[in-house]
């Protein structure tokens, strides 16, 4: 089969229809989002029964690896923009240019996190807690992701340049690979099996950077076998300082506003770990649960921000605007169906955690409560997305700052003080309304800015050539 027949080619988002486009570029990347959702569940269902303290630590363990895919994904979306850009302007030097710095700077991202598993982890862990079991339980974990996380940073940036080009179903191949091998692996590395020692929680680490790298190495061979838009050559590469300029005009927005998420989730798991180590868990079962319904919009957003991408360096602006509606519409219903669940099945949700009793009592509360975000985060997740795609990272930034720090963890504090750890879930709706109200300031800002000059340049007439 031809590698048109296989998958979308780049030329075709700008022609095809946005509907059938959109779905045909997202839906494989939904899918490979809601198995790598599945396999984030799958190791914290098998933590959960080595003991609460052990979910406890990978929960404590989250905002550094959350760093981690911040710096990974970030750089990846700079480079997915730019290269769809690119493409979309018939430069195809500089798309191949992009995907080659992009790999570049995933390898040297990969160092600083290398780094820090070799030297940081320890003192990470007992800024969070004291307690002995889940200092042990989350060294072992943290050490092994960052020390071993060259795999997951070429594993972003390799699908990342399948869903730029187009090729949404071979990425997701490559991350199915990766994903089933991590759950295979969990029973197996967590318990002891098959002559493998018992290695707990850091068997669920040593699962996840094996599957991590068996991925990219997946992505890596569909890159140069079947990716005909990029040309690779590593003969003769020199770091070009305008294309990275390029790619982390919109790739640094991105790692900050993900960056601010692990302050929000550091901070939080302090506050939290002031009531109970119980409390730690509830909030690292929620942040596993929500990533069920987060993931498929991320997955649409990979899906979303090539085509929008590739039509603004298109100069075609309604094609744009209707992307971003259709992409709303889909979103929007995603996080209906994840509130109507978490409303009506908290308890069944938590069981699978093996949750305590306590847990359980304190995590229905919990589950309910946060889940009231869900109503207003699609909207503002795509909104975030569409500032990145059109070049307004910036937007997203502030978007993230907003929500996860001038107001998510303030008020969660004020909230806390009362003593009623209840109370402190409250702050997620709250910060999520705020955030819906900017993005709709900002949507209205490029709107204004971007896309109706563009189409008056679309709807002016064509210069009549004078008579001679």
């Amino acid at each position: 089969m031809s590698d048109t027949a296989q998958s979308l080619s780049a030329d075709r988002m700008g022609t095809a229809p946005i509907n059938p486009l959109l779905l045909k570029n997202a839906v494989p990347m939904m899918i490979s989002m809601l198995v790598q959702a599945l396999y984030n569940v799958v190791d914290g269902i098998f933590v959960s029964h080595v003991n609460e303290a052990a979910l406890s630590a990978v929960s404590l363990a989250f905002p550094i690896q959350n760093l981690l895919i911040a710096f990974a994904v970030g750089t990846a979306i700079g480079v997915n923009a730019h290269l769809s850009r690119s493409l979309g302007e018939q430069n195809r030097t500089e798309a191949s240019r992009a995907a080659m710095n992009g790999i570049f700077l995933a390898l040297c991202s990969s160092v600083g996190f290398i780094l820090f598993g070799l030297l940081g982890t320890s003192a990470f862990m007992q800024s969070q807690t004291s307690d002995p079991l889940i200092l042990k339980y989350g060294r072992d974990y943290l050490s092994i992701c960052t020390i071993f996380s060259t795999g997951c940073f070429l594993q972003c940036m390799l699908e990342k340049l399948l869903v730029a080009t187009g090729r949404s179903a071979l990425a997701m191949t490559s991350q199915l690979v990766g994903a089933l091998v991590n759950i295979a692996l969990d029973p197996i590395f967590i318990f002891g099996m098959f002559g493998v020692p018992r290695m707990e929680a850091a068997g669920a680490a040593v699962a996840t950077v094996i599957g991590q790298f068996i991925g990219a190495g997946v992505a890596l061979t569909m890159n140069f076998l079947l990716n005909k838009d990029i040309h690779f050559s590593f003969v003769g590469f020199r770091p070009s300082g305008r294309t990275i300029r390029r790619i982390y005009a919109v790739g640094l927005p991105s790692i900050a506003m993900n960056a601010i998420g692990s302050i929000m989730t550091f901070g939080m798991n302090i506050l939290l770990i002031g009531f109970s180590s119980t409390a730690v868990a509830v909030f690292g079962v929620y942040f596993k649960l929500q990533s069920f319904v987060f993931m498929p919009v991320f997955g649409l957003n990979n899906g979303m921000v090539p085509i929008v991408s590739y039509n603004y360096g298109a100069r075609k602006p309604d094609r744009v605007i209707k992307t971003i509606r259709c992409a709303l519409c889909y979103a929007m219903g995603i996080m209906l169906v994840g509130f109507a669940v978490s409303q009506l099945f908290p308890d069944k949700l938590l069981g699978i955690f093996n949750a305590s009793g306590d847990m359980v009592s304190m995590g229905i509360t919990a589950l309910r409560i946060i889940s009231l975000n869900f109503l207003l985060a699609g909207f503002s997740v795509i909104a975030t997305a569409v500032f990145q795609a059109l070049g307004r990272g910036m937007f997203a930034l502030w978007v993230s700052i907003a929500r996860q720090l001038v107001v998510l963890l303030p008020v969660a504090w004020l909230l806390g003080m009362s003593g009623d750890v209840n109370l402190v879930w409250w702050a997620f709706p709250i910060s999520e309304a705020l955030s819906g109200v900017l993005c709709v300031v900002f949507l209205i800002n490029v709107y204004r800015t971007v896309l109706r000059p563009m189409q008056a340049v679309a709807a002016a007439p064509e210069p009549v050539a004078a008579e001679i």
